[in-house]
């Protein structure tokens, strides 16, 4: 079988941040790393979870919420990916992860689908946890750009 694209790039030389993992025609997929991999620490999965919940309603929400395709984490634990149709420019995908991670660091109150009967988990939530990985996020995006999506060599 061949190699997905996201196994060949060299998760050794992968830092935090955003990057383009692939276009498969009008679908960009973006790789938000929010954790070094195999770095020993990984994001927990109640931090994730909730996360998730975050990211994903403030993204279908968002003025771009027609071209979102997808919000979900990596089974690594290491991040997240964010699928969204090519109508959304990569400074714009830049600026909607950093207004999520925005929403999450600052978010209070019931986390959206978090109800029994919402969610296939809803014990496992950590607010506090993922609002401690968005502000360190918002501090690693500050600053990032659409040169800066590329994977280094």
């Amino acid at each position: 079988m061949k190699t997905i694209a996201s196994f060949t790039v060299d998760h050794d030389k992968l830092e935090k941040g955003m990057y383009i993992s692939r276009i498969d025609g009008d679908a960009v997929t973006y790789d938000i790393r929010m954790k070094k991999p195999n770095g020993g620490d990984f994001l927990t999965n109640g931090a994730l979870h909730t996360f998730e919940h975050l990211f994903a309603t403030y993204a279908r929400n968002s003025e771009y919420s027609d071209s979102v395709i997808y919000v979900g984490p990596m089974g690594c634990r290491t991040g997240f990916y964010l699928i969204l149709r090519d109508s959304v420019s990569h400074e714009e995908a830049i600026r909607l992860v950093r207004e999520s991670f925005r929403f999450t660091a600052a978010f209070t109150g019931k986390i959206p689908g978090s109800e029994r009967r919402e969610c296939g988990n809803y014990l496992e939530h950590d607010l506090e946890g993922a609002k401690a990985v968005a502000e360190d996020m918002l501090e690693v995006l500050k600053d990032w750009t659409a040169e800066k999506l590329k994977y280094t060599e």
